[in-house]
């Protein structure tokens, strides 16, 4: 908590400075979105460069000066938060003035330039996130407050803790953890018993792009119980993407990775070259489109594909096909064929890159 404080009064005493010079303060923030501050090591994934490219958001500038008073604002907010020791979430802090903050996105994208800016991780901060994601299986553990939650033989999921870094006495006999794309896969999987049919396990969805606090439990369990990893997207760019947040990280958040990547994760399906081996009907595909397209030339040209010829070879086999297909196809060949036959196999003979 001191730190976290001395970290913002060392901001505001340098806007005071400013003013007492004359001079028009500044507030100084990393580049999250551009490329050239990132670099991809094996064993953390996308990380930020110490030397990165800086933006300055300006107090006499009309066009940064909204933003420099959001800043303030927001830092003072933090500051009594962790004087007091209370939490709020993105959503409160955006209800305290929805005309001043105008929409969510904006304190959302505001409390992690102030993460970014101060070096310190969100949670430290006091800001919590409404948590989206979903945990099942063989799993139990304290949640901060003393509830005692137990995954492990309740029939329904249970939402990802909006504090992650506040539970303990974390207890599972689980053999490997799978990370479901969608929430629908993730609930026939539920209804068919995987957690349990096959071998004990935790399924776990964000129920498509992860939020901060999914990736942090899934960051946590693979701490905790160092067990295999692997995850179940759609066979399209947006589900490899998906993949890609998870085991190397994202862009934005590249300065908090060494909390949130999971390198050693593995891509067990379904694989673009799952399509022709099972061989799914081409009517069964989805033609690609100019998005799709898009978004699968910038996944190839990330760093981390010429590091991983085999994950580079599958993406080849889907930009060359140009067709798409949901996990859903597979009930083409059998309405239980995922969690009968895929999956048990593919756990078994190691059909996952």
């Amino acid at each position: 908590s001191s730190e976290v404080l001395e970290a913002i009064e060392n901001v505001v005493l340098n806007v005071l400075t400013s003013l007492g010079k004359q001079k028009a303060p500044v507030l100084t923030v990393a580049n999250r979105s551009d490329w050239r501050n990132i670099e991809f090591e094996d064993s953390v994934g996308l990380q930020m460069i110490p030397c990165c490219t800086i933006r300055k958001i300006r107090s006499d500038c009309s066009r940064s000066a909204p933003k420099f008073a959001l800043m303030l604002k927001i830092l003072s907010m933090i500051y009594k938060m962790v004087q007091s020791n209370t939490y709020a979430t993105k959503r409160d802090i955006y209800y305290t003035d929805t005309v001043l903050f105008g929409s969510q996105s904006i304190v959302d994208s505001i409390i992690n330039d102030i993460s970014c800016m101060l070096k310190i991780p969100r949670r430290s901060l006091h800001i919590l996130s409404t948590s989206k994601g979903s945990v099942a299986g063989n799993l139990s553990y304290t949640e901060e407050d003393g509830t005692k939650v137990n995954c492990t033989y309740s029939a329904t999921a249970v939402s990802v803790p909006s504090n992650v870094e506040g539970i303990k006495n974390l207890i599972s006999h689980a053999k490997f953890m799978l990370i479901v794309e969608k929430d629908a896969t993730f609930q026939r999987l539920l209804d068919d018993d995987f957690c349990n049919k096959l071998t004990p396990c935790i399924m776990i969805t964000g129920r498509g792009v992860p939020d901060l606090n999914t990736r942090l439990l899934v960051r946590k369990l693979w701490d905790t119980f160092q067990i295999p990893v692997f995850t179940l997207m759609d066979a399209d760019p947006h589900g490899i993407e998906i993949m890609c947040v998870y085991k190397y990280g994202s862009v934005s958040m590249s300065f908090e990775a060494h909390h949130l990547t999971v390198p050693s994760i593995k891509w067990l399906g379904l694989l673009p070259s799952d399509l022709k081996r099972l061989n799914i009907c081409k009517d069964a595909l989805i033609p690609f489109t100019k998005q799709d397209q898009k978004k699968l030339a910038s996944i190839q040209k990330r760093p981390y594909v010429a590091r991983q010829p085999v994950l580079k070879r599958e993406l080849e086999i889907m930009a060359a096909s140009k067709m798409k297909a949901e996990i859903q196809v597979l009930t083409s060949l059998s309405s239980d064929y995922l969690s009968r036959v895929y999956l048990p196999n593919k756990l078994q003979f190691g059909g996952w890159i």
